[in-house]
């Protein structure tokens, strides 16, 4: 763990931070700042404070994973009385269950106490909008990671600049800096932050990607993170438009919330894939498999007669057909009475 120097006045760190938030980024204030302590929130958060003075609030999770935990938040304490940001203190337990990844369980877990802090803390009343520091270099780790799974457009289309999730506009508005720039603005200015360190162990894939991959196309190909990022913005606007389509198709298929196995069957293999995730996702919060999509299409082709059975595992649950539709139950859940 490292500790840089503290702060100076804020007309360095202004003129060292000059072009980190475009002009694009125009959230509602007040505006809450997820701050973990590291280089990259603190400079979000600084530069918050630059362009919306007394309109900044800090969030910071503790996730009592590590044992500097405490410093961070110590840290955040102290930079936040300094700037004179209001900072609000979230404690959760973000260990992982068997078969789920570290990384996917703290960040769901720190995204759910985000929002249950804006809802609930009085520090963070008339709060709407969050901003979060993912910076380019994250949205390639994300490509990179997405293309080694063999992702289709939502993977490829990374993470967005803005999105809502539980009634609250999500803002990374640092997706096009570079996290070099970031430090080389704190340093310049002398902001301090602490270097988790975490980020040096090379058993996390992201970490690796960050040591050995983005080294080596820095070198072949200098302007990476634009051209990658331009296609990851390409791929949102498909996906944008397969959504819509998506949404036509599952208005003719439905009878009663559920898909009818007829409608289904007279539509092309893509577009009944694209109906069909629509469907699990939207109603459902689950997300099938490619394996799992291609047998769920196989047994639909295959629903010809009355009496033909079909119970799938897809997602976090299971599809079968109920008569003349399909319906889908999470795991251990007791089906409902089937429909003739």
């Amino acid at each position: 763990m490292a500790v840089l120097p503290t702060p100076k006045p804020a007309n360095n760190f202004a003129l060292a931070s000059a072009g980190l938030l475009s002009s694009s980024f125009q959230p509602e204030l007040p505006l809450a700042v997820a701050l973990s302590g590291g280089a990259d929130s603190s400079a979000l958060l600084w530069a918050c404070v630059q362009r919306w003075p007394n309109q900044v609030r800090a969030i910071h999770i503790h996730h009592g994973l590590q044992e500097a935990a405490d410093l961070f938040e110590i840290h955040c304490q102290e930079i936040c009385a300094k700037w004179q940001v209001p900072l609000v203190v979230c404690k959760i337990n973000a260990k992982h269950e068997t078969g789920q990844s570290p990384e996917d369980a703290a960040r769901k877990a720190r995204y759910s106490a985000l929002s249950e802090a804006v809802r609930s803390h009085p520090l963070l009343l008339g709060v709407n909008h969050i901003a979060v520091a993912q910076h380019a270099d994250d949205q390639v780790e994300t490509l990179l990671l997405a293309l080694s799974r063999g992702a289709g457009l939502p993977g490829l289309a990374c993470m967005p600049a803005q999105w809502t999730r539980d009634g609250l506009q999500w803002h990374r508005p640092l997706l096009s800096v570079p996290g070099f720039k970031l430090r080389e603005c704190l340093l310049q200015a002398q902001v301090s932050w602490i270097e988790d360190p975490s980020n040096q162990d090379e058993q996390f894939t992201r970490n690796r990607i960050r040591a050995q991959l983005l080294p080596a196309l820095e070198r072949a190909f200098p302007q990476f993170r634009e051209t990658f990022a331009r296609s990851a913005s390409h791929a949102a606007e498909a996906q944008q438009i397969l959504d819509e389509v998506a949404q036509v198709d599952w208005v003719s298929v439905i009878q009663d919330g559920a898909p009818l196995i007829k409608a289904l069957q007279s539509l092309s293999s893509a577009r009944q894939s694209l109906v069909l995730r629509h469907w699990l996702k939207v109603q459902h919060q689950t997300t099938p498999s490619t394996v799992q999509l291609s047998e769920l299409l196989s047994q639909i082709a295959a629903c010809t007669t009355r009496g033909h059975q079909l119970r799938l595992k897809v997602g976090r649950g299971y599809v079968r057909r109920e008569g003349q539709v399909l319906a889908w139950s999470a795991e251990g859940e007791p089906p409902k009475t089937t429909r003739i």
